[in-house]
């Protein structure tokens, strides 16, 4: 009876204890724990950094074909095989494996034109039928880039008239790869400390780390281009360089 509030008060805060797991049972919840390495969002931060790493290319991917057309589908498919076997001896004879030869794309489809009718009271247009078109695409791996020039005019000189793209890459990008993400993380924590030591704070651990990875070298050229004769092949080709670009996302804990 000497601390009757105190008494009360500690009465009250054991009541206020148990009435938690007893909420919890009616409920069937557990009761809430915080979890050790548990953070608040309000002591995280979250950066992002890339980087990209040019280096010559030692391949290239062409995207070339033949389209023919003629007044039947068998007749256009004919046409295309005999151009297309061709193009196959031709890029074998270059050096060209099997492996490095595979079909990209095939269609066939009947090309008509608007006609137009006309009678004694009034004219109108009609859908006439003029033939079908064959397309076959290949893609090709040209691993000695010196021999891509001699390679494109082959390919026209065979009966190759439409080129689809050209892009340059490395045979193997892992290791530049790997360099490109070392050097993004290196910049996203170079940032991370920056920050934090202008807040008064410095960077704890790691919370969450994400990366996604890219080639951003030439692009191929998405335009169908026609070829009509073999001076499109001798214009000179520039490999340049090519990019491999890391981009990592990165949440860490910050500390005082």
């Amino acid at each position: 009876m000497l601390f009757p509030a105190l008494r009360h008060a500690g009465a009250g805060m054991a009541l206020l204890v148990l009435a938690v797991p007893a909420a919890c049972a009616q409920t069937g919840a557990s009761p809430m724990t915080m979890h050790p390495n548990s953070i608040q969002p309000e002591t995280t931060l979250s950066v992002s950094a890339e980087s990209s790493v040019m280096v010559d290319p030692d391949v290239a991917y062409i995207t070339a074909g033949v389209e023919t057309e003629e007044a039947t589908a068998q007749a256009a498919m004919a046409a295309n095989r005999s151009a297309m076997n061709s193009v196959f001896e031709v890029l074998k004879s270059a050096g060209i494996d099997d492996r490095d030869m595979q079909t990209s794309n095939f269609q066939i489809y009947p090309r008509y034109e608007y006609v137009k009718v006309q009678s004694s009271s009034s004219s109108s247009q009609r859908q006439e039928l003029q033939g079908y078109r064959v397309s076959n695409q290949l893609t090709i791996k040209v691993r000695d880039l010196d021999a891509l020039g001699p390679t494109l005019d082959a390919l026209v000189e065979a009966g190759g008239n439409t080129f689809a793209g050209l892009r340059f890459a490395l045979d193997d990008d892992t290791g530049v790869l790997d360099q490109a993400r070392e050097q993004a993380v290196k910049a996203a924590m170079a940032r991370a400390d920056l920050l934090a030591s202008a807040a008064g704070y410095r960077v704890g651990r790691i919370v969450t780390m994400n990366e996604n990875s890219y080639n951003q070298g030439p692009q191929p050229l998405m335009a169908m281009a026609r070829a009509e004769s073999a001076d499109f092949a001798a214009t000179p080709v520039a490999a340049g360089e090519v990019g491999y670009t890391a981009a990592v996302n990165v949440t860490v804990e910050l500390v005082r």
